[in-house]
């Protein structure tokens, strides 16, 4: 009987980082996937590293050329408004991604090649590409592009509530707190492969917004809430044996965690200079000694779940190797050294801008950051780091490219997440995630190539070959590969995790 399900009770999930919008079309925060993939359903769930299976859209045809997509959608589903889901929906959700009123930060560059959507019927929609492009069903499957309410999209910005067709309603958002669901009574469209039909156990939930790690911590083991995300690595160990609690780790597909180094800008657009920072840092000692053997260092932009990583790639990577690192920067002409132990050239110190947002800071990256800072020092390199808010980290450094260096992850279970970060049209203003500016034809030829062909085998070249030539060019400097160390309560049963390793709380339930 204690492991047969019951219904009621709210599940407080407490979440590093906060929200910056409630729009997943708009945001491009982990968090946002984690708290919207409960309120928006996709057309279609991955189900498998290269496979789909049913969701919205109960099926689907491909034309032979790859740049039509004809969906069939389920019958008889309604968004939380009232609202029936419909061709026109699906084709108003997607055209919003896309339009530039959006400012989507993210979503957008996943169905770059997206043209139109035409209604051919109440429950078909047919998709028009500019080109094959063979990671679309798998962009389709993340919370980034879930369907949407055209019934709330339809209203100004600022009446804005996401209204989706989920397992969960939205109730409230209150700013840096919590954002606060409830179940939908009525829900019926479960992926395929779901552990669970039919309305969700919970009556709600609550994700509280606690970016101290040892309060969130503390708040589960205290019995102040039921989950957190983001176990700090310090105490996974004493977690994992605690009676009453559970630990789970599941290592997160798609970039690592990665320092990029924008080379478009001063000392960095210098590839000796770049590669002697990356050679100034032991990332397998500091990984170690910071999150205590919980995460791996990175040798590569790619975690190693993702297909298509190679691990020939770190061939290429200029590794810890201080004498290196001061031969490279004396080659590129910072011979002297000032009375501070900064490297200079032409009368100008060696300085790196590396901003800090506070409100994104998580996984204890603000004490990798000092500890990089550190060791490029003990090579004359000095990295400044300018404390800044969402508004100026977004409009003065991501969108103004007022920085050097930006360290970022991003969860996607497909290599196509290399042309997300590495292609020159994909530049946070046009939402990628292109922060080193890398501005490279033969980069741009080898995504585009992998993206639209149907031969698995070119692709894995063409992947490969951008791991090889990212790394020999240091347009980045890989870190670790993030781990969602997910602390639950033994009260909590039957979370499983998705293909992009977020919580499925749809059929979680409370026990005693």
């Amino acid at each position: 009987a204690a492991n047969v399900p019951v219904t009621g009770g709210t599940l407080t999930y407490a979440v590093t980082g906060t929200q910056v919008s409630l729009d997943p079309a708009v945001a491009a925060t982990a968090v946002t996937g984690l708290i919207d993939r409960n309120v928006f359903d996709s057309l279609v769930v991955q189900t498998g590293p290269d496979s789909f299976g049913p969701w919205l859209a109960k099926e689907w045809k491909i034309s032979d050329d790859g740049k039509a997509y004809t969906f069939t959608l389920r019958e008889g589903v309604t968004f939380h408004d009232g609202t029936p889901l419909t061709a026109e929906a699906v084709k108003a959700s997607l055209d919003h991604v896309v339009d530039p009123k959006t400012k989507s930060a993210y979503a957008a560059s996943l169905i770059a090649p997206y043209q139109k959507a035409r209604v051919v019927s109440d429950l078909v929609v047919e998709v028009t590409l500019s080109r094959p492009f063979t990671p679309f069903l798998q962009a389709l499957s993340v919370p980034y592009l879930g369907i949407q309410s055209p019934t709330a999209l339809a209203k100004p910005v600022s009446d804005y509530r996401p209204v989706g067709t989920g397992p969960f309603s939205y109730v409230s958002w209150e700013k840096d707190k919590r954002v606060t669901l409830r179940r939908n009574p009525g829900y019926t469209a479960t992926p395929a492969g779901a552990s669970h039909q039919g309305a969700a156990y919970l009556d709600g939930l609550v994700f509280e917004f606690v970016s101290e790690d040892a309060t969130r911590y503390g708040a589960l083991t205290s019995g102040q809430v039921q989950a957190v995300a983001g176990v700090p690595p310090v105490n996974a160990a004493r977690l994992k044996s605690l009676p009453g609690f559970t630990l789970n780790t599941q290592e997160t597909p798609g970039l690592n965690h990665n320092l990029y180094l924008n080379q478009t800008r001063g000392p960095l657009r210098d590839v000796r200079v770049r590669r002697a920072l990356s050679a100034s840092v032991n990332v397998e000692e500091l990984i170690k000694s910071i999150y205590f053997g919980h995460y791996r260092a990175a040798r590569n932009p790619l975690s190693a779940t993702t297909a298509a990583y190679d691990a020939s790639a770190e061939s290429e990577l200029a590794s810890y190797d201080p004498e290196e690192a001061a031969r490279l920067l004396d080659e590129a002409g910072w011979k002297e050294t000032g009375k501070d132990g900064y490297r200079v050239k032409d009368g100008e110190r060696l300085t790196l801008v590396w901003p800090f947002w506070a409100e994104g800071n998580k996984d204890q990256r603000d004490v990798l950051a000092e500890a990089i800072q550190a060791q490029a020092k003990l090579v004359g390199i000095r990295i400044d780091r300018p404390a800044v808010d969402t508004g100026a980290f977004v409009s003065e450094h991501l969108i103004g490219g007022g920085y050097d260096l930006i360290d970022v992850s991003f969860a996607r279970p497909t290599p196509d997440v290399l042309r997300f970060a590495f292609a020159s049209g994909n530049t946070y203003a046009k939402a990628g995630g292109n922060v080193a500016l890398v501005n490279s034809p033969e980069i741009d030829r080898w995504v585009e190539e992998a993206a639209g062909t149907s031969d698995p085998e070119t692709a894995r070249r063409d992947y490969a070959a951008v791991q090889k030539e990212v790394l020999k060019q240091a347009y980045v400097l890989p870190l670790y590969t993030p781990v969602q160390l997910v602390g639950l309560s033994d009260k909590v049963r039957g979370v499983t995790f998705d293909a992009q390793t977020y919580p499925v709380l749809h059929g979680a339930w409370l026990g005693a």
